[in-house]
């Protein structure tokens, strides 16, 4: 997929152009930027500027020098024009720092401190004030159901918002009704990226661990692994590095910010970042640590964002609290608040956009929950049953016949007498609606769904 151009590397190539009124070349410009880029890379940022207006160029080949421009830049808009968050006063001094041109900002190491300064439960990044009001607002029940009740309930339309925002975060130019295309009929979008249809599918499934296995997830290295290599999938350069914690070193783009290089570091924050995390009790706290700290530490070669977005949901989906899919947050006062993590370890702006996008989130879903109506208790108390029972005529291939004997079976080993005839009905039902779209709440393959329907009929 191609990668949107950092605003920030053309600011930087565009200031050492204007700080040389008679002239600079290519290779001074390259020579004078605080970041790695490949000549041709360069030549591709310069192009771009000249097309903006914001230089001019002169000559060719060898001879190629460029000026500033001399007459106005009617690209840039007014800063009250741009799409926001609102944002408290020690927000807006992050976001002045970080919007500096990169070559005047200070590089940054990652900062042990700053994770190791964090005490669960001591330490609090969201005031007690700001949880309380989340609770108010994502809170679903009073009652005791099973985990991942609430995520299941609005769980296709859970699927499609938290998909398409956390890949349109990445610069994914698919459409949200591309996305729902995609995703419930299985039709990519005539003229986008293959890579782009990947990792919307790969939040598919990611997303459907979540939820599945409401009740398993937490912050263990089995969730966030496996998280990432859902996410990952068929996306990085080597295949092997899915799921795995990186060994090698990693630049992000459009930061002044260098990761970890070193192995066992990364293996040892990891397991930091993974234990205080399940020391946090509450659900808000703990979701908005985690993405805070997993993409601070970038412990993985890429994804890492992707990986924080989803993890952030594990305590809101285990407590029947709303989910949070990123829905309107806009992507540069996301990007914004990550770098204020990365490059001054300041939490305020991230903070800002967390607590506004979940109260959206939460606006979001209690329309859509209204407009579903509550959940059938029946279903939801034989979930897991009906689940097992339809899987298994699937995979062991039972045409009709063989079904209906095998599902009276189960209900008259499984189910209360009371209850029979109408799981019986479910079970069939279900059955009778299987599709292509739906056969991963069953944890069933689209091989094994395929080889089923041949001999059903």
């Amino acid at each position: 997929m191609p990668k949107k151009i950092p605003e920030q590397e053309l600011d930087a190539i565009a200031a050492i152009v204007t700080a040389n009124p008679k002239g600079v070349q290519a290779g001074a410009i390259r020579a004078g930027l605080d970041f790695d880029i490949t000549a041709k890379t360069l030549q591709r940022r310069l192009k771009l500027l000249v097309e903006q207006g914001r230089i001019t160029v002169k000559g060719s080949g060898k001879g190629t020098v460029y000026f500033p421009a001399v007459t106005p830049q009617p690209h840039k808009k007014k800063p009250t024009a741009e799409t926001y968050v609102p944002i408290s006063p020690e927000a807006e001094a992050i976001r002045k720092v970080i919007r500096k041109p990169v070559q005047i900002r200070k590089p940054v190491g990652y900062n042990r401190e700053f994770l190791d300064s964090y005490r669960p439960n001591e330490t609090c990044y969201l005031s007690s004030q700001i949880r309380e009001r989340l609770f108010k607002a994502g809170c679903a029940q009073s009652d005791s159901r099973p985990a991942g009740t609430y995520a299941r309930q609005i769980f296709n339309r859970l699927l499609i918002d938290l998909s398409w925002n956390s890949s349109r975060l990445e610069g994914n130019t698919y459409s949200l009704l591309e996305t729902e295309r995609l995703l419930e009929l299985g039709e990519s979008a005539e003229g986008k990226d293959a890579l782009e249809t990947q990792m919307i599918l790969n939040h598919k499934a990611a997303i459907e661990l979540l939820v599945n296995e409401a009740e398993e997830i937490g912050f263990n290295r089995y969730t966030i692994l496996n998280l990432h290599a859902l996410l990952s999938e068929n996306l990085l350069a080597d295949p092997q590095a899915c799921g795995r914690l990186r060994s090698i070193a990693v630049g992000v783009d459009g930061t002044v910010y260098h990761p970890l290089e070193v192995p066992q570091l990364i293996e040892a924050c990891f397991t930091q970042v993974l234990e205080k995390a399940a020391a946090i009790d509450d659900p808000f706290e703990q979701s908005f640590f985690a993405l805070v700290h997993l993409p601070c530490l970038q412990p993985f070669e890429d994804v890492n964002k992707r990986v924080s977005r989803l993890a952030a949901n594990i305590p809101l989906i285990r407590g029947n609290l709303c989910p949070l899919s990123f829905v309107d947050v806009p992507g540069r006062a996301y990007i914004d608040g990550i770098l204020g993590v990365y490059e001054l370890n300041r939490i305020e702006l991230l903070r800002d956009v967390f607590v506004w996008a979940y109260e959206r989130s939460c606006e979001r879903y209690s329309a859509v929950r209204q407009s579903l109506g509550e959940p059938d208790p029946f279903r939801l108390h034989y979930r897991n049953l009906l689940a097992e029972t339809i899987a298994a005529v699937v995979r062991d291939g039972k045409d009709k016949k063989a079904a209906v004997q095998w599902i009276r079976e189960i209900a008259d080993g499984k189910v209360t007498e009371e209850n029979r005839a109408r799981f019986i009905e479910v079970a069939e039902t279900e059955l009778m609606s299987l599709h292509e779209g739906n056969i991963a709440r069953y944890r069933l393959r689209p091989g094994e769904f395929h080889a089923w329907r041949a001999t059903w009929g």
